[in-house]
C-alpha cells in the first residue's frame, strides 16, 4: 500500500453540487487511462461521516451492493483512502484476504483494486476505486499511479468549482458496456448466425447484468425453454433449476477476474449439464453441453435447490458477518452496527437494547441529536406495550413505514417524538433466547419490501450472536479487572524523605488484565519497594501476582534482607506448583544514608536520574526468574540515591514493542528523563507512560514505579 500526499480529511462544509455527467465521464476516462474494467465514485455526505456510491461503471452496481453506503471509519479501501488521504493498493486475492477480509468473504475472486481520495488541499469530497482482472501484475505501475492521482485531482477541482457555482447534482446512471442486441444485414453476419445454430452444443450470450442477448437452438433445448422466452431475461430467473446463488456466483467471478469459469448443474430429473463461461469487458459467452465425466460432476456445484434468495442479499449478510466477528465488547458491537449496518441500509440512527430484571436497558445508541430521546427506552418495564418490548418478548421483527403506522398500532401516549419517520425493530435472538432489540430509525418514510425485511432479520441474528459474545466478554472483563484492581495497592504511602508515583496500564489486546505488579512497603527506618511481572495475561497470572506481592510484604515485615526476600519469594512460587515464572526487582531504600540496595530476578534494569540531570541504566547483578530453581542465589547491589535522584522501575512492556530495538527504547527513555526529570513526579509518570515505545498499541502490560529522594 502506498501513501499519497496531504494531511487528514477535513469535514465536508456543504453539499457537493455538480452537474451531470461530470462524475461518469471522469470515472470512464480514468478507467480507460489505466485499462481498468470497473470502478466507482463515492461522495462524502456533508451531514454525516458516510461515503455514498454515486457512480458505478464497468460492472453491475449490484456487485458492490454491500458497500453502497459505508462509514468513513469502515475498514475498506475507499474509506481508508478518503480518511487517510492516501492511495490504497490491493494487488490480488491473497492480499485482499489479508488486508480486507470482509471484502474477500463476499468477493473471493482474483482481481486487483486501487482506491484514492478525491480531495483538494482544503477538503475531502469522496473517493474512487477501480479494479483490474486477476491477470494484472501484483504491483501498480508508476504510470498507472500517476494517471490515477492526476484524474482524482482533476475531479476534486471540478467538484470544488461546481460547489462554488451552486450547480445542482442530478442522478447519473451507471456506465456499463452494452453488447450489440441486433444482427447487421451483412451476409457474413447472417452466415455466422446459421453456423452457430447448427452447432451441436448450446451457445448463450449474457451482458454484464446477466441478461440473455443471444441463445442458439441447442441451448434453448438444453435449458428446456423456447428461445423467445429466454431473450432479455436473467438466466437464473428464467430457468428455475439454475436459480441457485452458486451459479450466479460463478458468473460474478468470471466477470470480476476475466478468467474462464465453469460449473455443472443438474437439470431435473437427472441430467447433468456443463456450463463454461468466456468473459470480456462487455459480457460473457457461455457454452452449454451435456456433462459426460463423473469427475467433472463431482467437482461441480451441488444439486440445485430452487431458492428465491438473491446473491446480493447473501453478499450483504456475509460482509456484515465478517465485520461483527471483530467485535469484542458490547460497545464494539454498537459501533460496528453503526459503521457497517446503518450506512448500508440507509438508517440515520440506531439503538441497541438489552433486558435485565424485567426492564429494557439501553446498551448503546448513535445518530440521535438529542440523547434524552433514547432515555424513553431505558428502564422501561417489559410489560409496557411498546414496539421495543413486544419485539423482545415475541421474537418477531416489526417494521413501520411511517409515523402514522407506528401510532396506529402503538398510541402516541406511549411514544416520545424522536424526529424520525420510519423504524425497523429487530429481535436479537441467540441460542434460542432473546438477548436484545436493535432499533434502526429513518429520517424519511421508508418502505420495507420483503427482501429487505429478510436481510434485516438475518442481520438481527448476526448482531445477536455478536452481542451475546460481547456481553459474556464484558462480564468476564469486569470480574478480572476487579480482581486485578483489588490485588494492586490502592495508594502509595512513602515515609518522609521519599516521594513515589506509580502507573499500571493493561495490554490493549486481551482481557485488560495481567501479572505486572508494584508495591511500596514503608518499614522504618528503611523503605522497601518491589516491581515484578508474572508470565501471562489472564486471571491466573493476576492471582499469582497477588500471592507474590503478599509474600514480599510478609518477608519484608519480618526483617529479611533484600537477597533473602528474593530467595524466599522464589521458593514460595515453586511451592505453589504453578508453571508460571516471574521477574522481580526488590530494593531497600535508605534516604538518610543516600543509598539503595537492590536484588534482581531476571527483571529489566532500572534507570537512575542523578540530581545533575544525568541518567544511566543501572547494571545490577542478579539471578534467574522466580519459579525456576529453588536453590537460586540473588546477589545484591548498592547504588547511590542522593537527594534529588529519581529511580525509574518498570516492566518490560514499557520498552518493548514490535519493530523497536530495546536499546533504542531505553536510550529514548533516558533522554526523556534527562529533559523533564525535574517535573512533579505524578506528571513525570504520565509522560513516561505516554511517550513510551509501546504507548500506541501495547502488546504487554506496563507497570511503572518512580521514586524520588528528598531531604528527610
Amino acid at each position: 500500500m502506498s501513501d499519497g500526499p496531504g494531511p487528514g480529511p477535513a469535514p465536508a462544509a456543504g453539499e457537493v453540487l455538480v452537474a451531470q455527467p461530470v462524475l461518469s465521464l471522469a470515472l470512464v476516462s480514468m478507467m480507460q487511462e489505466v485499462h481498468a474494467h470497473s470502478g466507482a465514485v463515492y461522495l462524502l455526505r456533508p451531514d454525516e461521516p458516510v461515503l455514498e456510491m454515486t457512480v458505478h461503471a464497468g460492472m453491475p452496481r449490484a456487485f458492490a451492493a454491500p458497500w453502497e453506503r459505508v462509514g468513513l471509519s469502515a475498514p475498506i479501501p475507499v474509506a481508508d483512502a478518503a480518511r487517510e488521504r492516501r492511495l490504497v493498493w490491493v494487488g490480488g486475492e491473497e492480499q485482499m484476504a489479508r488486508c480486507y477480509p470482509r471484502i474477500a468473504v463476499v468477493l473471493p475472486y482474483p482481481f486487483a483494486l486501487a482506491a484514492l481520495p478525491v480531495a483538494t488541499e482544503r477538503q475531502v469530497y469522496g473517493a474512487v476505486f477501480v479494479t483490474w482482472p486477476g491477470a494484472h501484475p501484483p504491483e501498480l505501475s508508476p504510470g498507472e499511479r500517476d494517471h490515477l492521482w492526476a484524474a482524482c485531482e482533476r475531479l476534486a477541482l471540478r467538484l470544488e468549482r461546481a460547489a462554488q457555482e451552486h450547480r445542482p447534482i442530478v442522478h447519473e446512471t451507471e456506465v456499463v458496456a452494452t453488447p450489440l442486441t441486433g444482427t447487421s444485414d451483412t451476409l457474413g453476419s447472417v452466415e455466422a448466425a446459421r453456423m452457430v445454430s447448427r452447432l451441436p452444443y448450446g451457445l448463450v450470450s449474457l451482458d454484464l447484468h446477466g441478461r440473455i442477448g443471444f441463445v442458439n437452438t441447442a441451448a434453448a433445448e438444453l435449458l428446456g425453454r423456447p428461445a423467445g422466452e429466454l431473450l432479455g431475461t436473467l438466466l437464473w430467473v428464467s430457468v428455475p433449476w439454475l436459480n441457485d446463488p452458486m451459479y450466479e456466483d460463478r458468473y460474478r467471478g468470471a466477470l470480476l477476474s476475466q478468467q474462464v469459469t465453469s460449473f455443472v448443474a443438474l437439470r431435473p430429473p437427472g441430467e447433468w449439464l456443463s456450463f463454461r463461461m468466456y468473459p470480456s469487458t462487455t459480457g460473457l459467452s457461455m457454452r452449454i453441453s451435456r456433462a459426460r465425466a463423473v469427475a467433472e460432476i463431482a467437482r461441480g456445484a451441488p444439486q440445485a435447490d430452487p431458492s428465491p434468495a438473491r446473491l446480493v442479499s447473501i453478499s450483504q449478510v456475509l460482509s456484515f458477518a465478517g465485520a461483527l466477528t471483530e467485535a469484542v465488547g458490547v460497545q464494539d458491537v454498537v459501533q460496528l452496527v453503526w459503521d457497517e449496518v446503518a450506512p448500508a441500509v440507509g438508517s440515520q440512527a440506531m439503538v441497541i437494547l438489552g433486558s435485565q430484571g424485567g426492564r429494557l436497558h439501553v446498551l448503546g445508541h448513535r445518530g440521535y441529536p438529542d440523547a434524552h430521546v433514547v432515555d424513553r427506552f431505558h428502564g422501561l418495564p417489559l410489560t409496557e406495550r411498546t414496539p421495543g418490548t413486544h419485539v423482545l418478548s415475541s421474537g418477531v421483527p416489526a417494521f413501520f413505514d411511517s409515523r402514522e403506522e407506528l401510532e396506529r398500532l402503538y398510541p402516541r401516549r406511549h411514544q416520545t417524538p424522536d424526529g424520525f419517520a420510519a423504524w425497523a425493530y429487530l429481535p436479537l435472538i441467540a441460542s434460542g433466547r432473546p438477548v436484545g432489540t436493535c432499533v434502526l430509525a429513518y429520517a424519511e418514510p421508508h418502505v420495507f419490501p420483503a427482501d429487505e425485511r429478510a436481510v434485516l432479520t438475518s442481520l438481527g441474528g448476526l448482531i445477536a450472536q455478536a452481542l451475546e459474545r460481547a456481553r459474556l466478554y464484558d462480564a468476564k472483563h469486569r470480574l478480572a479487572h476487579g480482581l486485578q484492581q483489588a490485588l494492586l495497592p490502592n495508594s502509595l504511602a512513602p515515609p518522609p524523605g521519599i516521594e513515589a508515583a506509580a502507573r499500571y496500564l493493561p495490554a490493549t489486546h486481551g482481557m485488560d488484565i495481567g501479572g505486572d505488579f508494584y508495591d511500596l512497603v514503608p518499614t522504618l527506618p528503611l523503605t522497601a519497594a518491589v516491581i515484578g511481572d508474572v508470565q501471562g495475561h489472564n486471571v491466573t497470572a493476576a492471582a499469582l501476582m497477588g500471592q507474590i506481592r503478599t509474600g514480599v510484604r510478609a518477608y519484608t515485615t519480618v526483617g529479611q534482607a533484600p537477597h533473602e526476600v528474593m530467595s524466599s519469594t522464589n521458593r514460595l512460587l515453586i511451592d505453589l506448583g504453578t508453571e508460571l515464572f516471574a521477574s522481580c526487582l526488590y530494593l531497600r531504600l535508605d534516604p538518610a544514608g543516600g543509598k539503595a540496595v537492590m536484588a534482581r530476578a531476571g527483571h529489566p534494569p532500572p534507570l537512575l536520574r542523578r540530581p545533575d540531570g544525568r541518567v544511566r541504566v543501572l547494571d545490577l547483578a542478579g539471578g534467574p526468574l522466580l519459579g525456576i530453581d529453588a536453590a537460586a542465589v540473588y546477589p545484591t547491589t548498592e547504588v547511590s540515591f542522593a537527594p534529588g535522584s529519581v529511580l525509574v522501575l518498570y516492566t518490560d512492556g514499557l520498552v518493548e514493542a514490535p519493530g523497536i530495538d530495546i536499546e533504542d527504547a531505553l536510550a529514548g527513555l533516558g533522554t526523556l528523563l534527562s529533559e523533564i526529570g525535574d517535573q512533579p513526579l505524578e506528571r513525570l509518570a504520565d509522560e513516561v507512560v505516554r511517550q513510551s515505545a509501546a504507548a500506541r498499541e501495547r502488546m504487554d502490560d506496563v507497570a511503572v514505579l518512580l521514586l524520588r529522594a528528598h531531604q528527610a
